[in-house]
C-alpha cells in the first residue's frame, strides 16, 4: 500500500512540474513580448505606391459543405483591394451537400464582374483541407498563396497589409492574427477568445519576436509558394496540416512574419459539440506533430538551444492537458495519502509549484488582455472574473483532450472532422437548425459527468479530514466539469 502511495505522489509531482516548466516558458515569452513592444520593425517592404511591382496572388478557400457562410465569404473575397489581373481566386470546394449549386452560381456571377475565380471541386476528400490545398497547388498562378476558411471575413484592405513583406526574399509565410465577430455572444465564445488572443498575442508575438518557431494558423495567412514546395508540400498526415508544414518549412530555414496589428475577423465555435470538436482535433493534432516533428528540432544544426526548447515545448502544448489531467485525477488520493504518511508532509508542498504557474499565467494573460482591450481598473476586474472563468473551463476540457492527446502520441489516426459553421451573424436565433450540428452525445460526456461527481467528493473529502489545501481547486475541477456535461447534455437538438 506504502509503495503505491509512492507511485502516485512521483506522478503526481511529476505533473506539477511539468505544468510549472510550461508555465515558466509561457513568462519568459511574455518576456519577449513585452520587449518587442520597444523594437521597431525594420522589415523590407513592397511599396506599391511608388511603382514596385505587385507579386502575383492566388487565393485559396478550402470548403466543406458551408452553405451558410459561402455567400458571406465569395462576397467578401470579391472585394479585397488588389489589381485584378494579379489576382486568382480557387475555390476548392469538397462539399457534398446542396451547398454545391449555390456556389456555382455565386462563382458564376462573381466571374463576370473580371474576377479570375474557378470552382475546384475534387471526386473524394482524400487527405481532407491538406489534399485539396496541395491538389490547388498545382494549377496555382500565384507566387504567393493566401488562405481563408470559410469563416474568416478579412477587410478590404488585408492584402495591402500583408503581401508588402514579401520583399524579403527569406520570408516563406506572414500570419495575422484571429478577431472575433461573435466574442460576446456566450461565455463558451467569451474563453474561447480569450485563449486564441492569448496564443495570437503572447506566443506568436513572443515566439517571432526573437526568431523562434510560430506556426502559420490554417488560414488568415500568406505563404510563398516556392517554401511550400521546398518544405515538402502539404501533407495530410497529421490531422494539424499547418503547423506541420510551419516546422518543416522553418527547419528549411524559412523566415516567418506575424502581424499582430492586422486583425482578420472570425467566427467562434457557439456550442459545445462544435468546440469540442475543433478542441479534439487542435489537441490531437499537436500530438501527433510532436511525435513527427520533436526529434528533426531538437537534432537541427541550423537552430539554438533556445528556440529548439521553445520549439519543443511549443509541440507539447496540448500534452499539458495530459499532465493537468493526471495532477487532477491524483490530487484526491494524494489528500488521503497526505494524511496517512505525515512524515511526508513537505513533499506536498509541491502543490506551490501549480500556484505559482497559475499567477505566471494570470499576469501573462493580462498583459495581453490589456493589449487589446486596455487597462484600467474595470478592465482588470472584468479580466479577472475572465480568466477565473477561462481557467476553471479550461480544467473542465482536460478529459476530452486528454484523450485526443493520448490518440495523438499513440498514432491512432482519425478523420479530419470540421467545425460546422453557424453564421449566428445573418441567421441570429435559427442557428438552431443547423444542418451540420452533431446531435449525437460524445461518450466522452458519461465519464465527465463522473468525473464532475469524483471532484464533488474531493470538496467533500476536505471538509472530512479538515485539509482545506487543494478545496479550490476541487471546486474549479468540478464546476468546470459541471460545464461541459451539461452544456453537452442540453446542446441544441
Amino acid at each position: 500500500m506504502v509503495s503505491i502511495s509512492y507511485i502516485i505522489l512521483f506522478f503526481y509531482c511529476l505533473a506539477i512540474l511539468l505544468i510549472f516548466l510550461y508555465g515558466l516558458a509561457q513568462f519568459n515569452l511574455l518576456l519577449n513580448y513585452i520587449k518587442s513592444k520597444k523594437q521597431e520593425d525594420h522589415s523590407p517592404q513592397y511599396n506599391f505606391e511608388q511603382g514596385d511591382a505587385y507579386p502575383f496572388v492566388t487565393i485559396q478557400l478550402p470548403l466543406y459543405n458551408e452553405k451558410y457562410v459561402v455567400e458571406r465569404l465569395l462576397r467578401t473575397i470579391a472585394n479585397l483591394e488588389y489589381p485584378k489581373n494579379l489576382l486568382e481566386i480557387q475555390v476548392l470546394d469538397d462539399s457534398t451537400d446542396d451547398s454545391v449549386p449555390m456556389t456555382q452560381k455565386l462563382i458564376a456571377e462573381l466571374a463576370q464582374t473580371g474576377l479570375d475565380i474557378q470552382h475546384i471541386c475534387r471526386h473524394n476528400r482524400q487527405g481532407f483541407k491538406a489534399g485539396a490545398l496541395k491538389e490547388g497547388l498545382v494549377t496555382a498562378k500565384g507566387e504567393l498563396i493566401v488562405i481563408f476558411d470559410a469563416d474568416f471575413v478579412p477587410q478590404k484592405n488585408w492584402l495591402l497589409q500583408t503581401i508588402p513583406y514579401f520583399k524579403d526574399a527569406q520570408i516563406g509565410v506572414v500570419q495575422t492574427r484571429w478577431g472575433h465577430l461573435n466574442r460576446n455572444y456566450s461565455i463558451l465564445t467569451k474563453i474561447q477568445a480569450f485563449a486564441l488572443d492569448a496564443h495570437f498575442t503572447l506566443e506568436q508575438v513572443g515566439r517571432n519576436s526573437q526568431s523562434h518557431f510560430i506556426n502559420f494558423n490554417g488560414t488568415a495567412g500568406v505563404w510563398r509558394k516556392t517554401c511550400i514546395l521546398d518544405a515538402g508540400n502539404w501533407e495530410s498526415d497529421t490531422l494539424t496540416e499547418d503547423l506541420d508544414l510551419s516546422y518543416r518549412a522553418q527547419l528549411k530555414n524559412w523566415k516567418f512574419k506575424y502581424l499582430e496589428k492586422v486583425e482578420t475577423p472570425a467566427e467562434l465555435p457557439a456550442i459545445i459539440s462544435a468546440a469540442r470538436s475543433q478542441q479534439f482535433r487542435w489537441n490531437k493534432g499537436g500530438a501527433e506533430n510532436f511525435s513527427k516533428n520533436a526529434k528533426r528540432v531538437w537534432k537541427s544544426n541550423n537552430i539554438g538551444f533556445k528556440t529548439k526548447a521553445h520549439g519543443i515545448l511549443h509541440l507539447l502544448n496540448s500534452s499539458m492537458f495530459l499532465a493537468l489531467f493526471v495532477m487532477a485525477i491524483l490530487s484526491i488520493p494524494v489528500l488521503y495519502i497526505k494524511h496517512q504518511l505525515p512524515e511526508l508532509e513537505r513533499l506536498f508542498d509541491i502543490l506551490m509549484f501549480f500556484i505559482i504557474t497559475s499567477i505566471l499565467f494570470f499576469i501573462s494573460y493580462w498583459v495581453t488582455y490589456k493589449s487589446i482591450h486596455g487597462g484600467g481598473f474595470t478592465n482588470f476586474m472584468s479580466y479577472s472574473k475572465l480568466f477565473f472563468i477561462f481557467y476553471t473551463i479550461a480544467m473542465g476540457f482536460s478529459f476530452h483532450n486528454t484523450i485526443a492527446v493520448l490518440e495523438g502520441l499513440w498514432g491512432k489516426k482519425s478523420e479530419f472532422v470540421r467545425t460546422p459553421k453557424l453564421n449566428i451573424e445573418g441567421m441570429k436565433d435559427q442557428w438552431k437548425q443547423n444542418i451540420y450540428l452533431n446531435k449525437k452525445i460524445s461518450k466522452n460526456v458519461i465519464f465527465e459527468g463522473l468525473l464532475m461527481s469524483y471532484f464533488a467528493f474531493g470538496i467533500y473529502s476536505s471538509f472530512y479530514l479538515y485539509d482545506f489545501s487543494i478545496l479550490f481547486l476541487h471546486l474549479m475541477l468540478c464546476i468546470g466539469f459541471a460545464y461541459i456535461f451539461i452544456q453537452s447534455i442540453v446542446a441544441p437538438k
